[in-house]
């Protein structure tokens, strides 16, 4: 496993990021360590893009129904 150094942290972030530890029930390395996971599966931008892409792709040439109907209705009963 590799280590990680930050540098210059501002004290007050750092006050924060404990409080958050505190709430979650974990150390400060372990509640960076998740927000790191966290941050590290966000989908890029053009990841993003494919994967809408692909989803109109699969969706194309399907009948879809007007929702307007549906929440109209929705709100009738």
């Amino acid at each position: 496993m590799a280590n990680l150094l930050i540098r210059n942290v501002d004290k007050a972030m750092v006050e924060r990021l404990k409080k958050h530890a505190a709430a979650n029930k974990r150390s400060l390395q372990a509640e960076l360590q998740a927000i790191l996971e966290r941050a590290a599966t966000v989908h890029t931008m053009e990841e993003s893009r494919r994967i809408a892409e692909r989803f109109q792709r699969e969706l194309s040439g399907r009948k879809h129904s007007d929702s307007t109907e549906l929440i109209r209705e929705d709100r009738d009963r």
